[in-house]
């Protein structure tokens, strides 16, 4: 509780909801920059810090995680991070050598276990050691890829 009059706040901003989202767009902006600076410090391949750092987020930053993963979406609303979406696919489709919309669905497979992670991170429900969170995304990319990889032979 700041202690004081609501009113100032509202000689800056027409209404609640006018708050609400530039509230969300710091919040999204203070992700964006977590997410810049964990993947420049963390030695790993760029599609692996996405997820690292994604779960790092949600166990540093447990509250700002769930405001912006954990909430309900408006059907057909979009994200400021659906503009990142391409960019995480590229990432997929350059570690796994797939494009298009298999890149894309491989992303959305990784991107449901990674969230589930993060998700458990940000409500307490699990605590692990980053290696082992490490070791985890590791063997879960090796079998997803692995699947495609069989997939497409199957297809030869």
């Amino acid at each position: 509780m700041l202690g004081c009059s609501t009113q100032p706040i509202f000689k800056h901003y027409p209404s609640m909801e006018a708050l609400r989202r530039e509230l969300l767009q710091e919040i999204w902006g203070e992700y964006h920059r977590f997410m810049e600076a964990s993947a420049a410090a963390s030695g790993e391949s760029p599609y692996k810090a996405l997820g690292l750092g994604y779960i790092d987020f949600a166990r540093q930053e447990p509250r700002l995680f769930r405001l912006l993963f954990m909430r309900r979406r408006e059907a057909g609303a979009e994200g400021p991070e659906t503009a990142d979406w391409p960019v995480h696919t590229a990432r997929a489709g350059a570690s796994t050598g797939l494009s298009g919309p298999e890149a894309e669905l491989f992303h959305l497979e990784m991107w449901a276990f990674v969230h589930g992670i993060a998700v458990m991170f940000a409500t307490g429900y699990l605590d692990l050691d980053r290696a082992v969170v490490s070791r985890i995304l590791t063997d879960a990319f090796l079998g997803v890829k692995a699947r495609w990889e069989e997939k497409a032979n199957e297809c030869h």
